[in-house]
């Protein structure tokens, strides 16, 4: 498996993660914006960290919008965390407020498995449906292959599962 620079000071390697997953703390400035609207604004997250894919952001809810989320009917699991609850952009009930309807912009474990118990009161946002996430100022790239959720950074580096080529890993 080649990395995109992988030894270059100052740089993570996707590859380098490990398996089962890690949680971390990480104090950066991280924002999420959609329609004019600041959907999260936190320096309290925590970052998922998984072989090949690039760091999930966990935001605590109290620093979400809520008020402009609703819990969709979708789900999924994942083999080590649980499963997953996905959140809707839009309305709750009547006349639209907020931001344009976007599906399952964004999901949480509400009673993930004991290995990963500080994830729950925690959204994580797909950067792929929204305007702009940051990390310090920094726009993130969405991770490819539209199923996975990981923000990709400067320091970040891959190759990243979904990419092409990548089904198999």
């Amino acid at each position: 498996m080649t990395t995109d620079h992988a030894d270059t000071p100052g740089t993570e390697s996707v590859w380098d993660y490990p398996r089962p997953p890690r949680i971390e703390p990480d104090a950066r400035h991280v924002v999420v914006r959609h329609a004019g609207a600041v959907l999260a604004d936190s320096r309290h997250c925590l970052r998922v960290l998984e072989t090949s894919h690039p760091p999930v952001f966990y935001i605590p809810r109290a620093d979400v919008r809520t008020d402009l989320l609703r819990a969709s009917a979708n789900r999924s699991t994942c083999e080590w965390k649980g499963t997953a609850t996905y959140w809707t952009l839009g309305p709750q009930t009547g006349p639209q407020t907020g931001p344009p309807a976007v599906p399952d912009i964004a999901w949480s474990y509400e009673t993930p498995s004991p290995s990963y118990a500080p994830i729950a009161g925690h959204l994580a946002f797909r950067a792929d449906r929204v305007e702009e996430c940051t990390v310090d100022g920094e726009p993130v790239r969405a991770q490819p292959g539209g199923f996975y959720g990981g923000w990709i950074t400067h320091e970040i580096t891959g190759p990243f599962k979904g990419e092409p080529g990548s089904l198999g890993w």
